[in-house]
């Protein structure tokens, strides 16, 4: 009894399922199929009357061709467990460069909407997706919809057939009734292998999605190289340089006071000696901006462990002692730390944060966790998203977790190899 129920409930279930796929691979055919049906009304044996359905039905096509895909997709995903990634290219966000044009990941322009305009274009034009997208249209219903056909197909015989007086076609209704049945569990199956073999992303998208990406990552380097320089340009004229500026004369002035006014003298190359002192402190603060100097000499680990030390959490570093990294890697998840601590300061008003440095079986795993309020996302324009543009330099990762009410965890994962 247990098992008949079962096929009951899995006959339904199935039925309804074959329903949903039947119904989404013939949206396409149906866009169609009124266009037919619109051209044979509108004026039989005029050919002009034609032009109108076809443009149409090809618009509908288009615009359709996408959103089914999406659904087999979600379908096969839901019922299945099956992930399909779908390989479309996305957009990179249009920055504007250092020479004032705008960069949206194929071209210069002159203004951010023309970069738009020109980005979607291409997008569309360029993507290998939008032609998979409509070759599956096409296949998707003479395959998985023929044969999801079948269950309601066979309950629409078996209602035709036992309306009729009849004994044959009774007959005919009574086996198309057996055979929907029969059928209802296994017919919409077939969705799965279609969508996984014409849905997925071929060898040649995964290539030009890498490329893009690769672009995207030198763009995203070109604009980081130029505010940085900008920083140090900045840094260095409004404090070293304008304090050695009046170190000199300062100096200057004492050396024609040095005869007359001995005292006056005495007092500005005190001030000068302070000067040259602040302007020394100054310059180290910036070079450990740049590239700190413990980062090269003890490496990664005590180059943390002295960001804990510095920062106004209460700070505690687990780490592996024997890592050792290359030093572009070394450089690129000490600043990240050091971003994930400020933000941690400054925006979620942390009191203790923990900080764990390892490897695992293909890389860097470093995770942040402080005690905020959580709450935090990646925007376009913020911090967290230049960090994750600058780990997607070395292929690494950035994922959060912060729900509001903190706590927040942040892991970098980087590839690599350690000496």
């Amino acid at each position: 009894m247990r098992q008949v129920v079962s096929w009951v409930g899995s006959a339904c279930v199935g039925f309804v399922r074959a329903c949903v796929v039947v119904i989404v691979s013939m949206l396409v055919p149906a866009v169609w199929a009124v266009a037919v049906a619109w051209g044979i009304w509108w004026g039989a044996g005029n050919p002009w009357s034609w032009v109108a359905p076809v443009v149409v039905a090809g618009v509908g096509t288009f615009g359709l061709s996408r959103p089914v895909c999406r659904m087999f997709r979600s379908l096969v995903a839901r019922w299945t467990g099956t992930a399909i990634p779908d390989g479309y290219r996305q957009a990179e966000p249009v920055v504007r460069m250092s020479t004032g044009f705008w960069w949206n990941g194929f071209s210069y322009e002159r203004t951010r909407r023309d970069a738009l305009m020109d980005q979607r274009w291409r997008i569309w034009w360029s993507d290998p997706a939008v032609r998979r997208d409509l070759r599956f249209t096409g296949i998707a219903p003479l395959t998985a919809g023929v044969i999801a056909a079948v269950p309601p197909a066979g309950v629409a015989a078996a209602v035709l057939g036992f309306s009729q007086p009849s004994l044959s076609a009774r007959l005919v209704g009574g086996f198309s009734l057996l055979a929907a049945i029969a059928s209802a569990p296994y017919a919409w199956r077939a969705a799965e292998p279609v969508a996984a073999r014409f849905l997925r992303a071929s060898p040649a998208m995964l290539l030009a999605a890498r490329v893009d990406e690769l672009t995207a990552q030198r763009a995203d380097t070109t604009v980081a190289q130029a505010a940085e320089i900008r920083r140090i340009e900045r840094d260095l004229h409004d404090g070293a340089q304008a304090r050695l500026v009046g170190l000199g004369l300062s100096l200057a002035t004492a050396e024609k006071l040095m005869e007359t006014d001995p005292d006056q003298a005495r007092a500005l190359m005190r001030q000068a000696r302070a000067g040259a002192t602040t302007s020394l402190a100054e310059l180290r603060e910036l070079v450990k901006g740049i590239n700190p100097p413990v980062l090269n000499d003890r490496g990664l680990i005590d180059a943390v462990r002295a960001l804990a030390l510095d920062s106004p959490l209460e700070a505690a570093v687990t780490a592996d002692v024997s890592l050792r990294l290359d030093p572009p890697i070394e450089s690129a998840a000490y600043f990240g730390i050091a971003e994930l601590l400020t933000n941690a300061v400054k925006h979620a008003h942390a009191t203790r944060a923990r900080i764990s440095v390892a490897r695992d079986g293909t890389g860097l795993v470093v995770d942040v966790e402080d005690d905020g309020r959580g709450g935090a996302s990646v925007r376009a324009d913020g911090g967290l998203a230049g960090l994750r543009r600058r780990l997607a330099a070395f292929d690494g990762t950035l994922e959060i977790t912060s729900p509001a009410g903190g706590p927040t965890r942040v892991r970098i994962v980087v590839p690599c190899a350690s000496s």
